[in-house]
């Protein structure tokens, strides 16, 4: 039984290097092999932001390219989707004090397509700051915060009182300003 089975095994391997030899006999590779081609690193993934239901209706997600750095330029890619006013859709940004947008222009998104804008920011110094994307359809319209974390956290430093309720949830009683 052994003898059969060891011979089955080195024809079947024959059988296969001569027809591996003869679709390379000319010298080209067979059409079936793929060619090693490098490719870009895959980009993150986008974050896609909260809708409310009586927003604009568009979809907005949106992605910060690399770690951003006081003083220099962080490029945020925005996509747009589900813009159906077939007189499009209306962008239009803002920032917190201390970023910078440079190319910041309102935009205008045609219905029915997927848009996307990459805009460029400067932190002036460390420290969370937002990147604000207003966005109207149809009368209606949507706000939206992307933040944008410069250097190191900052540390929280703990406010008001934490109080337990009868129930066990805590709460935080907050100082007046």
């Amino acid at each position: 039984m052994t003898i059969r089975s060891n011979t089955r095994t080195a024809i079947a391997a024959l059988s296969l290097a001569v027809l591996t030899t003869w679709a390379l006999a000319d010298g080209t590779p067979d059409s079936r092999v793929h060619k090693r081609v490098p490719h870009k690193a895959a980009a993150a993934p986008m974050t896609t932001a909260v809708q409310k239901s009586n927003g604009a209706g568009v979809a907005v997600q949106y992605r910060v390219e690399g770690v951003p750095r006081a003083g220099s330029a962080t490029s945020v890619v925005l996509q747009f989707d589900d813009v159906t006013d077939p007189q499009g859709a209306s962008v239009r940004f803002t920032t917190d004090p201390g970023l910078t947008l440079r190319n910041g222009a309102p935009l205008t998104l045609p219905a029915g397509q997927r848009s996307t804008a990459t805009l460029s920011v400067i932190g002036e110094s460390d420290g969370l700051r937002y990147l604000n994307v207003f966005v109207t359809q149809g009368g209606a319209s949507s706000a939206i915060s992307i933040p944008i974390q410069t250097g190191a956290a900052p540390l929280m430093k703990p406010q008001g009182d934490t109080q337990t309720t009868k129930e066990g949830d805590s709460i935080v009683t907050m100082p007046a300003k």
